[in-house]
């Protein structure tokens, strides 16, 4: 894993407010050095202000093509939350190019490869995100130990670098995004990784990809996906869920669409995070899956009344992002949650849903 300058990443950095209300901020901060030349980052922040004790946070990264959402920030603050939505892309409050702009988000400020570390596009963002976090951190209306982390798309692919960086972060929530994306990802992300050197992956993929960071990540983490992302896929999502060193919650929807206002409008990460941060009642849990005889079954451990058990396959074999899942209704009895799996059924897990709507799913087993 790549050495990062922690003890400079923690320091509030350098900031200015541009524009403010009695609901948000909008700030300029900095941020590193892009062709050795100083860069800044736009971003809006939102704090409770009917909340007078200290608050948590979270820090919320947009996907491609996105931007620093005021309205994400805002979804968050009506839960009671501080947060703050930075742009990853070097533009500004008119979502045009800062003067000081760092890499925008296209494929070459991505993979390009004749490009230093220093100046690619994922460099700059996880020190963007990390000095998000200092930033947020160093209100004094906001509780410094209670931040958490949020992504989407390929800002849940930086929530899973960061969660093995910045210790600071309580709870992770990447929706969609993981690591392992030599393995399978985009069609064209594939083509990319296809047309680089053999030396120019492995170090891609030693400085950009999640796997290698997400293992040092010790903090609670959610993971948030639909059975067919097309980005992300669920071979390479199970390789990455397995290597956190902290607790690790699947929310694997049918079908989930991929998009930012379908990546945080689920409430299932506001429940987690309530849990983490503010000692609220947990998601449910499904633990020791198990297939004996065509059935497969689950522990379930819920403080609420489980309102839905689901059984969730596929029939098909070939490309991920192209099988065809099913849902089906699941036993639920005892805390334990079972169904029979079809015969020909080659991808499974379970799923269950409480009377508040939080949903979590099992790992997806193979048949064997």
């Amino acid at each position: 894993m790549n050495n990062w300058d922690i003890k400079n990443l923690c320091n509030r950095p350098e900031y200015r407010v541009i524009e403010e209300s009695a609901e948000y901020k909008a700030v300029i901060f900095e941020n590193e050095p892009f062709h050795g030349q100083p860069t800044e980052v736009f971003a809006y922040i939102g704090i409770p202000q009917a909340i007078k004790q200290p608050v948590p946070g979270m820090v919320c990264i947009h996907g491609g093509g996105g931007k620093a959402f005021k309205e994400w920030v805002e979804l968050w603050v009506k839960r009671g939350y501080a947060a703050i939505a930075m742009d990853i892309g070097g533009l500004g409050i008119d979502e045009k190019r800062l003067e000081k702009a760092g890499p925008g988000q296209d494929h070459e400020a991505k993979f390009g490869t004749e490009l230093a570390w220093e100046d690619l596009w994922t460099y700059h963002a996880v020190a963007a995100v990390i000095r998000a976090n200092s930033l947020l951190s160093s209100f004094d209306n906001i509780d410094a130990e209670k931040i958490g982390v949020t992504g989407i798309s390929w800002g849940g692919f930086l929530t899973c670098i960061v969660a093995g960086i910045d210790n600071r972060f309580k709870c992770a929530i990447p929706v969609y995004g993981c690591g392992f994306l030599q393995d399978n990802s985009a069609n064209e992300w594939l083509e990319l990784f296809a047309k680089m050197t053999p030396a120019r992956k492995a170090w891609w993929h030693e400085h950009c990809d999640p796997s290698v960071y997400i293992e040092n990540a010790t903090m609670p983490m959610l993971f948030i996906t639909g059975t067919n992302d097309f980005a992300y896929p669920l071979d390479s999502l199970k390789k990455t869920c397995s290597l956190p060193k902290g607790s690790v919650t699947l929310c694997v929807k049918l079908e989930m669409p991929h998009g930012h206002v379908e990546g945080w409008m689920p409430d299932d990460a506001g429940i987690f995070a309530d849990a983490i941060l503010l000692g609220e009642k947990s998601l449910p849990k499904i633990s020791d899956l198990s297939v004996e005889n065509k059935k497969i079954s689950a522990i379930v451990r819920s403080s609420d009344k489980i309102d839905k058990a689901l059984l969730l396959y596929s029939c098909d074999s070939g490309k991920w992002q192209g099988r065809k899942w099913q849902q089906s209704e699941a036993e639920f009895d005892n805390n334990i949650v079972s169904a029979d799996l079809p015969d020909n059924a080659t991808l499974f897990f379970l799923a269950i849903e409480d009377e508040r709507g939080a949903y979590v799913s099992s790992v997806y087993e193979e048949r064997s």
